[in-house]
């Protein structure tokens, strides 16, 4: 079984979206109800009830509250439920230590609700169009972009800078699969070249189109810095900067699409390094006593790094690998860009700038992420290379080549 989520744009009418932010309003003050509870009054629960908080006595307790308040009430019982089951899994994986302690939703930042797949309809109306049916709120109008396949399991509405969308989670039955390209590549992700290929090619992404979009942001930051909270040319403010943030995402979106698409249907392995990217992006800012140490120029490579998407690109191809049949290998960082594919031979003088990569031992030269991209290939199919790559060749006969 392969479950994918697959994410189309609605089109609701005026009336709809008033009925969207209301259930969104209702579902988020449930979780938030709901969360300080747990925090703040379990001992209590615990004593009176004798048994700790749980999924199943919230729910017992939203019943009572729906019989209520009838604005609750007015909202479907099953979004409210599913809010409840979000902060179930949260507490659980912040008492597992996987993620930290669960926060309060917010306004304008969670703006989602979510159905079971059971209590919604959905039918295509022309090329272009498709409708979905929802609890309460009724047939609503979505724009189809690619068909919806397998058996729908839930069904969330979500608010984002560029309006209402809804996001089908499909469960696939997984056809029987040919056997994978034999083919294996490694991928070196960097800065300058996004994607560096062990076969030599590259990808990178459209920086220029994101540089003036980055440009853009920033100037449309200081009109919303300048503009009085509360108005309404504040709130105009910042809507046209978040659409401006969401346009740079989608062309982000797209390339690492595109170029995972490329890379899982032409190989069966990959091999990617295995990049901790919040470590790499931690500012160095310091503290009081502390400061640290080229702070303009490390927020500057940190947005660099945040501007590819690398953990985007590894999440896109590992899933449309799995669907393939193929296999993603990740391996540790360490000595890739300063070991020479040619001899083995690690030092950081090797690498004499950003593109060029000319080792000391064996004279090797080439491209220092092509050579990275080799060496991790190198490294994710170990046992296999082995058999197949010929001896290094020795420093005088590289040199007389």
């Amino acid at each position: 079984m392969i479950y994918r989520g697959l994410r189309y744009r609605l089109d609701p009418t005026a009336d709809q979206a008033r009925q969207f932010a209301r259930f969104a309003g209702v579902v988020r003050l449930v979780f938030n109800l709901a969360l300080e509870q747990r925090r703040d009054h379990w001992r209590t629960f615990r004593q009176v009830e004798g048994r700790p908080i749980s999924f199943a006595a919230q729910c017992r307790e939203l019943t009572l509250l729906r019989r209520e308040y009838d604005f609750i009430r007015e909202v479907t019982n099953t979004c409210q439920q599913q809010a409840l089951r979000d902060l179930d899994a949260a507490f659980a994986a912040f008492f597992a230590g996987r993620a930290r302690h669960p926060n309060p939703r917010r306004r304008g930042i969670n703006d989602s609700f979510r159905f079971h797949g059971r209590e919604i309809g959905v039918e295509r109306l022309n090329r272009n169009w498709g409708r979905v049916r929802l609890p309460k709120i009724g047939w609503v109008r979505f724009r189809w972009t690619r068909a919806i396949e397998g058996k729908i399991k839930n069904v969330t509405i979500s608010r984002d800078a560029l309006g209402w969308h809804v996001s089908f989670d499909c469960a696939i039955e997984e056809a029987a699969m040919s056997l994978p390209r034999p083919e294996a590549v490694g991928i070196d992700r960097g800065v300058t070249r996004t994607l560096a290929l062990s076969d030599g090619t590259f990808a990178d992404m459209p920086m220029e189109r994101l540089r003036l979009l980055d440009r853009r942001a920033r100037k449309q930051a200081r009109t919303l810095a300048r503009c009085k909270r509360g108005s309404n040319r504040r709130l105009k403010a910042r809507e046209r900067l978040a659409a401006t943030k969401a346009k740079a995402a989608r062309i982000r979106k797209y390339f690492n699409h595109v170029q995972s698409r490329q890379i899982a249907d032409a190989y069966g392995t990959v091999v990617v390094e295995d990049l901790a990217t919040a470590n790499m992006t931690r500012s160095a800012r310091g503290t009081a006593e502390q400061p640290g140490r080229n702070v303009r120029a490390k927020a500057g490579l940190n947005r660099a790094i945040l501007e590819q998407g690398w953990r985007q690109f590894a999440t896109f191809l590992s899933y449309k690998l799995e669907a393939n049949g193929g296999t993603l290998v990740s391996i540790p960082p360490a000595y890739t860009s300063q070991t020479c594919s040619a001899c083995g031979s690690i030092s950081k003088h090797h690498r004499k700038s950003q593109a060029v990569f000319s080792c000391a031992d064996c004279c090797h030269a080439a491209n220092a992420d092509t050579n990275a991209a080799i060496n991790i290939l190198r490294a994710g199919t170990r046992p296999a290379v082995r058999e197949s790559v010929a001896a290094p060749l020795t420093r005088e006969s590289r040199c007389a080549a």
